[in-house]
């Protein structure tokens, strides 16, 4: 009895899901993140057909950065003056309008890089705002006890959106078409509005503020006094500045380990799997009190990871294990299998990193400016893999695509050291009671 309730105590605490709200929005936007996965994987594909180019890759994350920064910071602003329910069904129909059009200029034959760009920059902007008006709606859903384990379940959104949408979009560019690949999405993002439409009204708690420059800045004044929030942003920053290989998956399928479109979608969907299997078994993150340790101890383990899968890169560029002519159809199967294995341990490091960083975000910041924090959080989520698709794709244009995962791994695992023996408090932060 006692070893039947140890293992069941190592699974995912489902108790969020029995929260009817929480979990309608927790499923609408599951299944709306496997269609934007599609839509993200297949942009990616496209510019590579388009301009054999990896920097043209890495661009398309790059371009949407600073519009992503705005959108982000002001709807952060929004969700703390207006009803955070309405805030985020209004920037989820930009998204579901500008993936429409995509789908419609594809079916017409009319998309062109440019469209590319632009539509993947206008649904960066839009969906930073849906993030932070939802991330500041979980915490009046459920109580603050089951915070952690609805990071975890959004590890198990995230694990089943990147794991299937990637694999998912490889199989359609390549049998199906981009314009299919596109519709699919803009079916399932319908989901998105289910889920929201059926919340409750969420207005935040506390006098109403104005949205505008001086709520932001009463927000970024908070920031200044909280150490241990500001800390795991820079901490996020750092991993995924130098540890994103996601812009180098197209080149690596098509000109170093082989197999095409397939290989980029199974690369992408490895490190999805390792984030679903650590929440999953999330049971034991749950019950950890200090988040800060777990934080700096999950973002060296994924730098690790990230150094690995640069090595089996290089050892890719040496011929090991390659067929005679390596290309999209003879893929170097063994170096692929290796490199999976190196992005799953990178994936369920970086969600363990997640389900602290989240549940101190949502647990030691007042509801009255818990909205500006996450559209800060959510630019810092969001900006930090676009800063390091511009890293991967410059460096590997200059050097070889081996080299920024190699040199990330190293600067991610030293920095993370020297920041957080720094600043000791972050460190001895404990979830029982919890400060920013």
């Amino acid at each position: 009895m006692a070893r039947a309730r140890l293992r069941r105590d190592h699974f995912i605490d489902l108790r969020p899901l029995r929260t009817p709200a929480f979990a309608r929005m927790w499923a609408g936007s599951t299944l709306a993140g496997l269609g934007s996965q599609l839509t993200t994987v297949a942009v990616m594909l496209q510019v590579y057909e388009i301009t054999h180019d990896s920097f043209a890759v890495a661009m398309i994350a790059f371009a949407g950065l600073v519009p992503m920064i705005v959108a982000g910071l002001y709807g952060g602003t929004l969700a703390d003056a207006f009803d955070r329910r309405v805030v985020a069904l209004a920037a989820a129909s930009v998204t579901f309008g500008s993936t429409a059009l995509l789908a419609a200029l594809t079916w017409a034959h009319l998309e062109t890089v440019w469209w590319l760009y632009a539509i993947s920059v206008v649904n960066a902007a839009a969906s930073s705002i849906v993030m932070a008006a939802r991330a500041a709606i979980v915490p009046r859903l459920i109580p603050r006890d089951q915070l952690p384990a609805a990071s975890a379940l959004q590890g198990i959104s995230y694990g089943l959106m990147v794991m299937a949408g990637p694999a998912l979009a490889g199989v359609l560019v390549a049998f199906a078409g981009y314009a299919w690949t596109y519709t699919v999405d803009v079916i399932l993002m319908t989901s998105l509005f289910l889920g929201l439409w059926t919340l409750p009204s969420v207005r935040p708690e506390g006098e109403l503020i104005r949205p505008g420059l001086k709520s932001l800045a009463d927000g970024w004044a908070f920031l200044k006094k909280a150490s241990n929030i500001r800390l795991q942003y820079i901490l996020d920053i750092t991993a995924m500045t130098f540890g994103q290989p996601l812009a180098l998956f197209p080149a690596v399928g098509a000109v170093l380990l082989g197999g095409g479109p397939i290989t980029t979608g199974v690369l992408t969907a490895a490190v999805a799997i390792g984030a679903f299997l650590s929440s999953l078994f999330s049971g034991p993150i749950g019950r950890v009190r200090h988040h800060g340790v777990g934080i700096e101890r999950a973002i060296q383990v994924y730098g690790l990871s990230i150094l690995a899968f640069g090595l089996v890169l290089a050892a890719g560029a040496l011929g090991w294990f390659a067929p005679a002519d390596v290309g999209p159809d003879s893929p170097n199967v063994v170096l692929i299998a290796v490199a999976v294995l190196f992005l799953a341990v990178s994936g369920a490091a970086d969600n363990v990193s997640a389900i602290y960083r989240s549940t101190m975000m949502q647990a030691a910041v007042p509801d009255s400016i818990r909205g500006r924090l996450q559209g800060i959080f959510i630019v810092v989520v969001a900006g930090g893999p676009r800063i390091g698709a511009l890293y991967a794709g410059t460096l590997a244009t200059l050097t070889a695509l081996w080299f920024p995962p190699v040199l990330g791994g190293i600067v991610i695992v030293a920095l993370v050291g020297v920041l957080v023996r720094m600043n000791p408090r972050f460190r001895a932060y404990d979830a029982e009671h919890p400060e920013p």
